[in-house]
């Protein structure tokens, strides 16, 4: 491989796409998320439909594609820089906005995209190597189990009716991060040559990744995506690359400066995300639909 080229760039790229997969599709499954009723919440049978319509069909496959490419960027770059860059997804709202919908785009906007680009760059040059799981069985099934159990809750208690677009999207976000946290174990299982141990992690990232979709689209049935999408990726990589450090052995320690300048950019990525995330253009994109969806 070229010297010019190091598999922590290759791994960057292909979280950089991958977000803008996700994000493509999401904004697809938003549209046709909306038209169904409010009675099918948390419920297999709002799955069940949304599977009878293309548009939804066609960014579910822009969404597990865009898994791929996660799974492959973990196999070139640690998992503290790989699920932060998946909040780089957020730049194509605003490319809708400005350039597709000839919406204009602020100081604010730019401030964030910045912002958003300065905490890659940041992940490229202070990211740590990557590493594989190291720690031991009960731990791992310790710290999975409990982020399942928040997942699991949320649903539970939505089925009730007890939860809301915002909570549901919450629940969305600790499931992404337990099948994020799997993805990161099969390509380890990959690396390895271990066939029965990535057969079992893919299988459970399947089942993980089903409820947040089912959580995802509860939440889309009456919020904007421009809420929905930034709220399940920060609470996705708040989740995942908090853990990390005792899921994955990616050393923060052992990164430029004893880990400050990893830190930093995380911090500014998420800040850059959470301004745009309240920026009232981008909001605006999906809220006349979401006024218009059926309760």
């Amino acid at each position: 491989m070229s010297a010019w080229v190091s598999p922590l760039l290759l791994g960057l790229m292909a979280a950089s796409l991958a977000s803008a997969l996700f994000y493509g599709g999401m904004a697809l499954q938003a549209g046709e998320a909306r038209t169904t009723s409010r009675a099918a919440a948390m419920r297999l049978s709002l799955v069940t439909e949304l599977m009878s319509r293309g548009r939804w069909l066609i960014g579910t496959l822009l969404v597990l594609a865009g898994w791929l490419l996660q799974a492959l960027a973990l196999l070139l770059a640690p998992f503290t820089v790989v699920q932060p860059t998946l909040a780089v997804g957020l730049l194509l709202l605003l490319a809708i906005a400005a350039w597709l919908l000839k919406e204009p785009v602020g100081r604010g906007e730019v401030l964030s995209v910045c912002a958003i680009c300065l905490g890659v760059a940041g992940l490229a040059l202070a990211g740590p190597q990557r590493t594989a799981v190291e720690v031991g069985p009960v731990t791992l099934a310790l710290v999975l189990a409990c982020v399942g159990a928040v997942a699991l809750a949320i649903y539970a208690v939505g089925r009730l009716g007890g939860t809301g677009g915002l909570v549901a999207a919450c629940g969305a976000g600790f499931a992404y991060a337990w099948a994020g946290i799997s993805t990161k174990l099969a390509s380890d299982a990959l690396a390895a040559g271990s066939w029965t141990a990535l057969i079992l992690w893919v299988a459970a990232t399947a089942a993980a990744a089903a409820l947040a979709i089912l959580s995802e689209m509860t939440a889309l049935q009456d919020r904007p995506v421009a809420q929905v999408g930034p709220l399940v990726i920060v609470v996705d990589i708040v989740v995942a690359v908090g853990l990390a450090p005792w899921l994955t052995g990616d050393r923060w320690l052992a990164t430029p400066f004893d880990g400050v300048p990893l830190v930093a950019s995380i911090l500014v990525l998420l800040a850059g995300a959470a301004t745009l995330a309240r920026s009232p253009r981008v909001t605006a994109l999906m809220a006349p639909a979401a006024a218009a969806s059926p309760r």
